[in-house]
């Protein structure tokens, strides 16, 4: 069977190539020439773990093309993915290859969609006479994690009322089916919430145990014990609850704000929701304060980030809290120096002139009042620590991830300064 992907910005790159991988043949559409050209060579705009090496390798396999026609992708394919970022006009793009499209095609809709939304193209598409079926197949995609969560998911989810969809996306995902991944069929309007409800979930679980580390700071108590401990009571689970960590992505803040907004629609309150949007809002000032209580004047001060991407393994920025600390030690007097392996570009765009941005960790270190591990990426573990100390005016670190060996730094005469770790 072919397929066709309609969308080549980061969810149709990582979704088309996947799927490629999965033995099938793949033709993804964009507009965008040069786009196209790029993501055909390997050459991508954004940074995902083992997704270059992917593309490579399918597109030498011819199991993967890219094209600027439309209506190309939409005449051969038995099954057309749409995988834009947004869902902007996604109602007249169906309508539109579904004009072209065989009468036997599935369209799969994974592009994160308001509840509501694969209802009304499919009964709009009844009303003009075309057969095709619509699933709607929420992604659970982490940026840095996305080649491993597309292989290896929790569960796959589809919204549809047709069995003949069903079975075409069992077909195109037999590997992942084989394996006895679970399999969820429901209806469209429950397809397009869990992902908006899980991305709410997991927000609360990051901003409880957040919280908590607040409380361990007061209490002489160990916010990473704790959420180990949690963490093995299998009614809680261990994933998601590190103190440090805060939600972010491409995704995130647009799910939570479309779950915020269905419920204001119907009148419905969703105060869990709400508690912890706040708390997740507020944690970088939360960063901020405890940092200023190890530097309790940073006016002209030198501070230097190790990590700008909001995890490690992806190049975006989105609810990064380094980004964040940056700008509320500008705002206060202080000067800012910064380093990450990929998301530098991404950061320049949005602290341009404002920041010194380095090109080793060292560099950053180099002269600096105090070191923030703002992203935990691993070769910050690795680090010569006492080539740090040497470079530091001050040996202070402030870890905001909780990664780093807290007792060796501190026998190597570091203040180590951690999230709920006294």
């Amino acid at each position: 069977m072919n397929l066709g992907v309609y969308g080549s910005g980061y969810l149709g790159t990582v979704v088309s190539a996947c799927l490629a991988d999965l033995g099938m043949p793949v033709t993804c559409y964009d507009a965008d020439t040069s786009l196209v050209i790029e993501n055909s060579q390997g050459t991508l705009r954004f940074h995902e773990k083992n997704l270059k090496e992917i593309i490579r390798r399918n597109v030498r396999a011819d199991r993967l093309m890219y094209t600027t026609e439309m209506e190309s992708i939409a005449r051969r394919a038995g099954a057309i993915v749409i995988a834009q970022d947004d869902a902007t006009d996604i109602d007249t793009i169906v309508l539109e290859l579904a004009a072209v499209a065989a009468h036997h095609a599935v369209f799969i809709i994974m592009t994160p969609t308001p509840v509501g939304t694969a209802r009304k193209i499919e009964q709009e598409m009844r009303s003009r006479g075309y057969k095709q079926h619509v699933v709607t197949q929420p992604m659970f995609l982490t940026d840095g994690c996305a080649v491993e969560d597309f292989n290896w998911p929790d569960r796959l989810v589809l919204g549809t009322d047709s069995h003949e969809a069903v079975d075409v996306v069992k077909q195109i995902f037999r590997p992942i089916v084989m394996r006895g991944v679970p399999l969820i069929v429901t209806s469209h309007e429950t397809a397009e919430l869990v992902r908006q409800a899980s991305t709410a979930f997991v927000a609360t679980k990051l901003s409880f145990i957040n919280e908590l580390a607040s409380l361990c700071d007061h209490v002489h108590a160990d916010a990473t014990d704790l959420a180990l401990a949690m963490g093995l009571d299998k009614k809680i689970g261990p994933r998601c609850l590190q103190p440090g960590a805060r939600i972010g992505g491409a995704f995130v803040e647009h799910e939570m704000d479309a779950l915020a907004l269905l419920a204001e629609q119907y009148k419905v309150s969703l105060k869990v929701l709400s508690a912890a949007r706040e708390v997740n809002h507020d944690f970088s000032d939360r960063i901020m304060e405890k940092l200023t209580s190890v530097m309790p004047s940073v006016v002209g001060r030198e501070v230097g980030i190790l990590g700008l991407a909001f995890k490690p393994n992806t190049n975006c920025i989105a609810g990064s809290v380094s980004l964040s600390l940056a700008r509320g030690l500008i705002s206060k007097g202080a000067r800012v120096r910064a380093y990450d392996p990929v998301a530098i570009p991404e950061a320049q765009r949005e602290l341009n002139d404002v920041v010194h941005f380095c090109q080793t960790a060292y560099e950053a270190a180099e002269g600096s009042d105090a070191l923030v591990v703002g992203t935990s990426w691993p070769e910050f573990r690795a680090l010569d620590w006492q080539r740090v100390k040497r470079l530091l005016k001050n040996p202070v670190v402030f870890d905001t991830k909780n990664m780093l060996d807290a007792p060796r730094l501190r026998n190597l005469g570091f203040r180590y300064v951690g999230i709920g770790r006294s």
